[in-house]
């Protein structure tokens, strides 16, 4: 009995896709090839598009933020005075205005506000240094088996809702809680621990869930590192302490940027977690600056703060550069 005939063009059939893969190989990408290596606009491709992403995103909506800090507030919509205006006698006027940045110099609850976020962003660093280089170095020793099983558990945190996690801790650290509850059955202690609302959960908090992004760059650098490099350190009779220090540590130096990078550059302006776990009267800077912008509206000094918080990220990453710059010479 004969089966179906399939007629030329129908679905399934691959004749139908052949003009397609020939205009495809005689004017698309692959004909490209040879051009694109000749004049070298591959290159340009490759980071011009990056550079266009950061153009819209990153530099667009700095500048529109650096305008709006020097201006005025006003009760209008949008809350801020234009920097050029027109007047009644058609003259075009620059209205600079510095002081929002003045502003924030001399009230003392923004300074505190970042030097508090400085103190969390610097601990909570050091935290996830000690407590992330340990593990890293742990997975990257180990088996390729339980290396992948390593690395998958430390990055099953992220399939769940970041919010969700610190209201899971609130759970755990509150006086009613799970912590005190078990404690108090045990009769360790009397009476609940105060354990929210206080610095404690907010490093708790911030080390639970920054510490991959201190772990994956520490562990990416720690990978590739030859084991032959301390062979030799015993060979030439150091201990496994000082072939460490002297070979495995140094090498590490890249990851540890990175890394320190990761944590501390999002921990100062953290929000959820301060605002959830932290004290009431101590704001970090991340809060400060929701509060301008959402309950007093004052657009103009909130982009003062988010501004002066830039400038203060920028030293650390520079100073960096430099470090890594030298050492690359030396």
């Amino acid at each position: 009995m004969a089966g179906p005939t399939v007629k030329v063009g129908q679905v399934g059939d691959p004749e139908r896709f052949t003009p397609l893969w020939a205009a495809y190989y005689r004017f698309g990408p692959p004909r490209w090839e040879p051009w694109l290596r000749r004049s070298g606009a591959g290159r340009k491709l490759v980071i011009g598009i990056p550079l266009v992403w950061l153009c819209l995103f990153f530099l667009a909506p700095f500048f529109i933020d650096f305008k709006i800090s020097f201006s005025e507030t006003r009760l209008a919509m949008p809350p801020y005075a234009p920097l050029l205006e027109w007047g009644p006698d058609h003259a075009l006027s620059f209205h600079l205005h510095l002081a929002n940045y003045r502003f924030l110099l001399s009230d003392a609850l923004y300074v505190s506000s970042y030097l508090y976020s400085l103190k969390v962003a610097l601990i909570s660093t050091l935290l996830c240094l000690l407590l992330g280089y340990p593990m890293a170095y742990g997975i990257a020793r180990a088996t390729p088996t339980a290396r992948n099983l390593m690395l998958m558990l430390v990055i099953l945190p992220f399939w769940t809702s970041f919010l969700l996690r610190v209201y899971a801790w609130m759970g755990l650290l509150r006086n009613n809680g799970i912590i005190n509850s078990l404690l108090l059955w045990l009769g360790v202690i009397d009476q609940p621990v105060q354990m929210m609302q206080t610095d404690f959960a907010v490093y708790v908090g911030i080390v639970y869930s920054y510490l991959p992004f201190m772990i994956l760059p520490l562990y990416t650098n720690l990978e590739k590192h030859d084991p032959a490099l301390l062979e030799a350190a015993a060979d030439l009779g150091a201990r496994p302490m000082r072939a460490f220090l002297r070979v495995t540590l140094p090498l590490s130096f890249p990851g540890i940027a990175a890394g320190s990078l990761l944590v501390f550059i999002p921990v100062i302006g953290e929000y959820v977690i301060p605002s959830l776990l932290g004290r009431p009267d101590q704001l970090m800077i991340g809060r400060v600056l929701s509060d301008e912008f959402f309950s007093n509206r004052d657009w103009p000094v909130a982009s003062a703060v988010a501004i002066a918080m830039l400038a203060l990220l920028v030293v650390p990453i520079v100073l960096l550069q430099r470090v890594q710059a030298r050492r690359e010479e030396a």
